[in-house]
């Protein structure tokens, strides 16, 4: 039986766990931690927080079980997802391997004729702007929060440029968190099929650019059908773990 100042059978080790779960939520939900991103270590979080190791580990578990978080042993603990405060978006949000490519395949029908559209209507000024999104993509750093967000704007980009307001309307909706599972992201970064895979999506990105540039709607729309049919292919063939490349 567990003493009374056994810290794992603490009232105040349960309050304090809640606190902590209180402000990391908040801070997944406020952006300060994306998608993707790992969550800082035990240690780090305890000396930031003034409370237990064991308190940490509570919290840590907490968010684990609303899905919020998962660990990866020997690489720690990343963010999977924004929580969900309301019903109002267009769609809610991909919690797995299989929602993902789902959404994938409804992306194909939308942005393919969004980036048709590009081709077609967009200015001077939104041309530039997809062609600095697509650079901005390719000189992040592999599958990292930063390439997460360089290709959410690449593609929130083309969708502007289609000058038709639900577009950009629909991907606002969905927002970063529709590039990926954050899990199948998680140890890609250091690895050379991750490096790879990232090259390879920023030459897709650069075809979908390229045609939108020289105003041929017919090729933007096939640029950016192959290029998400190539990232649902990369999301169904992903290997276990999360160690395979998968993003959009």
């Amino acid at each position: 039986m567990a003493s009374a100042t056994d810290p794992k059978s603490s009232p105040r080790t349960g309050n304090l766990a809640q606190r902590l779960v209180v402000e990391l939520t908040e801070r997944i939900r406020g952006g300060k931690l994306m998608p993707g991103m790992q969550l800082p270590t035990e240690g780090a979080m305890a000396e930031e927080f003034g409370v237990s190791r064991t308190v940490v580990r509570d919290a840590t578990a907490q968010l684990k079980a609303a899905g919020l978080v998962e660990s990866h042993r020997g690489r720690g603990t990343f963010v999977l997802m924004m929580p969900q405060t309301s019903a109002d978006g267009p769609l809610s949000p991909a919690t797995n391997r299989a929602e993902v490519a789902d959404l994938l395949g409804f992306r194909m029908g939308v942005e393919a004729e969004a980036a048709s559209l590009a081709a077609s209507h967009a200015t001077d000024m939104q041309r530039v702007r997809i062609g600095q999104a697509a650079d901005s993509f390719r000189t992040a750093v592999p599958h990292s929060a930063e390439s997460q967000n360089a290709d959410y704007e690449f593609h929130r980009a083309v969708a502007l440029a289609s000058r038709n307001r639900h577009f950009p309307e629909l991907l606002d909706g969905l927002g970063p968190a529709m590039i990926a599972f954050p899990a199948f992201r998680l140890g890609e970064a250091d690895s050379k099929e991750g490096t790879r895979a990232h090259e390879v999506i920023a030459a897709e990105h650069a075809a979908v650019a390229r045609a939108v540039t020289d105003g041929d709607p017919e090729t933007a729309r096939a640029a950016m059908r192959l290029h998400l049919a190539n990232s649902r292919r990369r999301i169904l063939h992903a290997g276990d773990g999360g160690q395979g490349p998968a993003t959009t």
